[in-house]
């Protein structure tokens, strides 16, 4: 993936953070948040932030695709081109639970799939200014520097596990055969600050039962490039294409994504 495409990419998300995200952060009215359904959330800036990103990426490749959270939940035949020979993926804020709460963490994802295969994602924190990104077999980097994933370094290590999207017996196992090996932390509820938080000595492991594409992409190839791993239960890759599997374990390193699939195993 070349230096312009992530130099035009970055710039474009700036300029989006800019105009229509930070403005709206802390000063939503009431009825500019919405309830897409129960506890899931779309704000105005939401939706000015995928028109614009939208917009923006079909200037940079006009050949890709565009699947974008909010297009998909007015069409959701919208996933079907998540296998498309290109195809952006935008999350025009990831977090929009805590943006809508006026409090951090949130940021705007976008990820570049090939046939289904992500090539490349962004993740940038707007009231950090920071950038994280990733090229398939090009390294990670946080804000041009090339990181390595590394542990936290605790006894146990540290968990960050969702059982938002759990059913009761999924949440009893986790609690009983699974939590008492790690400390168990809180989840940001935003996978833009998650999946740093695994690569940079903040969380060990994690665990996403719901996988959507615009919540994954960029971030699961992000830390794996980095060095952590992050995979299926069954260790088979992640990819945007399979948007009705569910079940994702993501680590610092694989010494630690085997231990915890061990553990998941029936």
């Amino acid at each position: 993936m070349s230096d312009t495409l992530t130099r035009e990419v970055h710039a474009l998300m700036q300029r989006v953070a800019e105009s229509v995200v930070l403005p709206r952060y802390q000063s939503l009215a009431a009825h500019e948040i919405v309830e897409k359904k129960p506890g899931d959330l779309v704000t105005i800036a939401d939706r000015e932030s995928e028109a614009m990103l939208a917009e923006g990426l079909a200037r940079i490749l006009p050949e890709a695709a565009i699947v974008g959270e909010e297009a998909m939940h007015a069409d959701p035949t919208l996933m079907e081109r998540l296998g498309d020979t290109l195809c952006w993926i935008v999350d025009p804020i990831d977090g929009t639970r805590n943006f809508a709460a006026g409090r951090p963490p949130f940021g705007l994802m976008i990820a570049l799939a090939e046939k289904g295969e992500t090539r490349a994602g962004w993740i940038y924190d707007p009231l950090q200014q920071r950038l994280c990104h990733a090229a398939l077999g090009g390294g990670a980097f946080v804000d041009g520097e090339r990181v390595a994933a590394r542990e936290s370094g605790e006894t146990p290590p540290v968990a960050a596990i969702s059982m938002i999207f759990m059913d009761e017996m999924q949440r009893h196992r986790m609690k009983t055969a699974i939590a008492p090996h790690y400390r168990l932390t809180d989840i940001p509820y935003c996978a833009a600050e998650q999946y740093p938080r695994l690569a940079l000595g903040v969380n060990d492991v994690s665990i996403f039962e719901r996988t959507l594409a615009w919540d994954h992409a960029a971030g699961a190839l992000w830390l794996n490039e980095a060095g952590g791993q992050c995979a299926r239960f069954d260790g088979s890759p992640y990819r945007v294409d399979e948007w009705e599997r569910k079940g994702m374990i993501a680590a610092s390193s694989p010494a630690l994504w085997d231990g915890l699939a061990r553990r998941l195993e029936p």
